[in-house]
């Protein structure tokens, strides 16, 4: 059967980009176009079909209504033919992955991940964003991302939130605090150092305050930082008392610049989990990852 399609993929790019962007010469920049190149393209495609896709909002372009319920079909079809593309080469089938991972993934996890992944898979290409989790949701439900590595729970219904891994957090001192040859901590203990803890917006910041639940408006948070390693330093200098994933520590640990503290009486476990929004087109690079990910 023969059919004729009324729009163009390049329309269908120009659509996207400014709909991640919200701005004409910003999407066609992304696009090395023209800026009226790509009005003229979107343009188009809205005459075309007798459409608005996006409300003028002064020098933004907004999605409309149309426009969402439009955008995640347009995603899955570029991820489509993005993968015929790369097929039609002689790739691998996988093509460009972009990854987002929390900071102690990113830091800790994804870059091991990353090469393992493309040893498998010579012909890929993996662009890796490490933000927060609230950061790395955000892109996944904007399309920025085809995936995210998270630390923290998320309750949002555009998200898909598949289980990874498990990980727990501990709280750690300088060799020379006053808790270092403690063995276990009280609630007391708990509740009189002072705490150098993650931003507000990260898993890492989310577990310590699910542990801490029923004290935790009475703790002493003397610094909050966005980075592992800031926090680390901070707690090397003597400043207060730490508390990250045993990942980011084990190093530290054993050189002895830092010291584990013990509060069995609180739960430190912690899941990691993958993010993918929950209308796009799962293809073949995004599976494979995720494979990937779990064999290591």
């Amino acid at each position: 059967m023969h059919y004729t399609l009324h729009y163009t993929l390049k329309q269908l790019q120009v659509f996207l980009a400014v709909a991640n962007h919200e701005n004409v010469s910003q999407a066609a920049g992304e696009l090395a176009m023209s800026q009226s190149a790509a009005s003229t393209a979107l343009k188009e495609l809205e005459q075309r079909f007798d459409t608005r896709l996006f409300d003028r909002v002064g020098k933004r372009l907004q999605l409309n209504e149309q426009g969402q319920l439009v955008r995640p079909r347009v995603v899955a079809l570029l991820s489509q033919a993005q993968e015929l593309e790369d097929q039609l080469r002689e790739h691998s089938g996988i093509g460009e992955l972009k990854v987002g991972a929390t900071l102690t993934i990113g830091n800790y996890l994804a870059i091991g991940i990353m090469a393992g992944f493309m040893n498998e898979h010579p012909d890929a290409r993996v662009q890796l964003t490490v933000e927060n989790t609230a950061a790395i949701a955000h892109k996944v439900r904007n399309f920025e991302l085809d995936l995210g590595l998270i630390e923290g729970e998320l309750q949002d219904p555009d998200l898909e939130v598949i289980y990874w891994r498990d990980d727990e957090l501990i709280p750690f001192c300088a060799p020379d605090h006053p808790l270092a040859g403690r063995g276990k901590l009280s609630e007391e203990d708990l509740l009189h150092v002072e705490w150098i803890v993650r931003e507000q917006g990260s898993g890492t910041r989310q577990a310590f305050d699910r542990a801490m639940s029923g004290i935790l408006p009475n703790l002493k948070l003397r610094l909050e930082l966005q980075h592992t390693e800031g926090i680390k330093r901070a707690v090397e200098a003597g400043l207060g008392v730490g508390c990250l994933s045993t990942l980011t520590l084990q190093e530290a640990f054993r050189r002895g610049s830092l010291v584990p503290l013990a509060a069995p009486h609180r739960n430190w476990r912690r899941k990691f989990y993958f993010i993918l929004h929950g209308q796009k087109y799962r293809g073949a690079g995004v599976s494979s990852w995720m494979q990937h990910c779990r064999r290591t």
